[in-house]
């Protein structure tokens, strides 16, 4: 099941689009470079951070709040406990013992394909054709229909939505943590649903169509083995978390941010008992992650933004397709090269920018060790020089 569209676009209409896309791209090609930069300093000032917690922090026992500690950076590992239960707000799903609740929920629906290809036409002119396809899919989140190009493909409205509910707050020994903190670091499994939990659930969603228990969980429809667009899938998991580590601010018997030097904050939390060392150390990997994440996606950011500030030349040259063709690819190359050349002499900037001293030790230490090899070069040549002279 398809539909297919072709349109034109016009020389003009292109150039226009083009003039645009260029404004774009010097847009995108100043983000990349300020997120490139900044990131720099974000980077360091976290690991000067994290140096500086690693250096303060005092590991305390959960079991008791000693106020002495209040103010101080410290690492707390221990049990988690709740004092109340934990329930579903709409349906009743309860979770004894547990930290929070989650329904899911899934619907099936059409979901709108599309394929498109372009054709340049003598003149600069350009012919698209895109085929529009239409499967359908389990989807978590409502696909909207009304903007599909083929009609007849209509989803209705989600009847009940995903949910997650968490304790107000939860116990590490002494210690008292959110329950949205504790929930975060829970390891989630299916509660399987009784008749009764259906029957009742059944009854509170505003839908026509039959409620059934189907694999533990709640199945809205006439067949979960031959679904129709509209059919639901309703299931609920369990949040448990048994023990956890946290380093922050003591302030009373809660664990808040702590400030560092450097106006850095530190709040680290795992599940499970982690020594303090080994929290910090997760805490620098992650820096390093994020901060090579953010490197590629700036990089990545100032190709597409020279491609978008050059793409009006291939444009203009478009009046002849091939010409256009030749001169895409040149100013593609172009782009690649700029950022290859740009995107590191920024992160190189950044780097000398937050780190002068220890840029300038590495650029002098390089200097040294080309001045020292060309040195001994030179050195070794010599007497085999003064060897040839007397031969």
């Amino acid at each position: 099941m398809s539909y297919t569209e072709t349109t034109t676009t016009s020389w003009f209409t292109r150039l226009k689009n083009g003039v645009i896309g260029t404004l774009i791209g010097i847009v995108v090609i100043l983000a990349a470079i300020y997120f490139l930069f900044t990131n720099e300093g974000r980077a360091i000032n976290t690991y000067r951070a994290l140096v500086e917690g690693a250096g303060l922090v005092v590991s305390v026992d959960a079991s008791s709040v000693d106020t002495a500690n209040d103010g101080k950076l410290v690492h707390v590992s221990g049990p988690i406990s709740v004092q109340s239960d934990v329930s579903d707000p709409d349906f009743g799903v309860a979770a004894p013992g547990a930290v929070g609740v989650v329904r899911q929920v899934e619907m099936y629906q059409w979901v709108e394909k599309s394929e498109s290809k372009s054709e340049k036409n003598v003149g600069g002119s350009e012919t698209t054709t895109t085929t529009y396809s239409y499967e359908k899919e389990w989807k978590a989140s409502p696909v909207d229909s009304s903007d599909f190009k083929q009609q007849g493909h209509d989803n209705p409205a989600f009847a009940v939505e995903g949910a997650r509910s968490v304790v107000d707050q939860a116990d590490l020994g002494a210690f008292r943590i959110t329950g949205d903190e504790a929930a975060d670091l829970g390891d989630s499994s299916k509660i399987a649903l009784t008749a009764e939990d259906a029957e009742r659930i059944g009854a509170n969603i505003a839908t026509s169509s039959p409620a059934k228990l189907n694999q533990g969980g709640l199945y809205i429809g006439y067949s979960a083995t031959s679904p129709q667009v509209g059919d639901m899938r309703v299931t609920f998991e369990r949040i448990d978390l048994k023990e956890a580590s946290f380093v922050g601010r003591q302030d009373g018997d809660t664990i808040q941010p702590y400030t560092t030097s450097n106006g850095r904050e530190i709040f680290l939390s795992e599940a499970g008992r982690q020594d303090a060392t080994a929290m910090f150390d997760h805490a620098q990997t992650e820096n390093t992650v994020i901060t090579w994440i953010i490197r590629a996606a700036g990089m990545i950011g100032l190709l597409i933004g020279f491609n978008l500030l050059f793409g009006l030349f291939s444009i203009i040259a478009d009046l002849l397709p091939f010409v256009g063709s030749i001169i895409g690819f040149g100013t593609g190359l172009i782009a690649l090269i700029l950022t290859l050349i740009i995107g590191p002499t920024v992160i190189a900037i950044g780097w000398f920018a937050y780190r002068p001293l220890l840029a300038l030790a590495i650029i002098g230490g390089g200097v040294a060790l080309a001045f020292g090899i060309g040195y001994l070069r030179r050195k070794s040549a010599a007497p085999a020089q003064e060897s040839f002279g007397r031969a």
